[in-house]
């Protein structure tokens, strides 16, 4: 199974069991971001300290390693991008966000950088189409994207990683929409699109 598939699941099993118990819409918020937290924290904390391959095992057949990590990273910053839109506060919860905030920021430069041991494939294979898609798609968050990430230093690799991708053809399917997304952020990131 997919770690993907494996978030997806908890989520959905976390939120069903919260919501049996008949917590007031507050505590099932509190259980909400807990559980996100618990999920989040491993995988964003290891790619900002560039320690996610040193530490995430590979699951499934070998050829699995080579997006294994971008899949991880990608699947959970889009799931996490609408809370972590909302900012810092000064609430428990916003201090939480503001601290994931800047693990995404740091875990998103290291995805980036090619010189990082957590530096991901967004162009070997077909499946680095959906998860650069997902990963660092501004749609999601423009906001973080484009407000709390270093301008000068993250959006030039972004851009230029997102062109990366380009060498990998969609299916005739929903994987076209990947492509436009990609699309949609160089063209936020540079004013240029294809």
């Amino acid at each position: 199974m997919r770690w993907s598939s494996v978030l997806c699941l908890l989520c959905l099993l976390c939120a069903n069991f919260s919501h049996a118990q008949g917590q007031s819409g507050a505590a099932d918020r509190a259980y909400s971001v807990q559980v996100m937290q618990r999920i989040a924290l491993p995988v964003l904390t290891a790619l900002s300290q560039n320690k996610l391959r040193q530490t995430m095992p590979v699951e499934g057949p070998a050829d699995r390693a080579a997006y294994t990590h971008l899949e991880a990273a990608g699947r959970l910053l889009a799931g996490m991008a609408p809370w972590l839109e909302l900012g810092p506060d000064n609430t428990p919860e916003g201090q939480l966000r503001a601290q994931d905030i800047r693990l995404a920021v740091q875990a998103i430069s290291h995805a980036a950088d090619p010189s990082s041991p957590d530096f991901m494939n967004f162009d070997k294979g077909s499946q680095p189409l959906v998860d650069t898609a997902f990963s660092l798609s501004p749609s999601c968050a423009p906001r973080i994207s484009y407000g709390e990430i270093s301008v000068q230093r993250t959006r030039p690799m972004s851009s230029w990683h997102f062109k990366k991708s380009r060498v990998i053809h969609p299916f005739e399917s929903n994987w076209l929409l990947f492509s436009a997304t990609i699309e949609a952020a160089v063209w936020e990131f540079t004013g240029e699109c294809n």
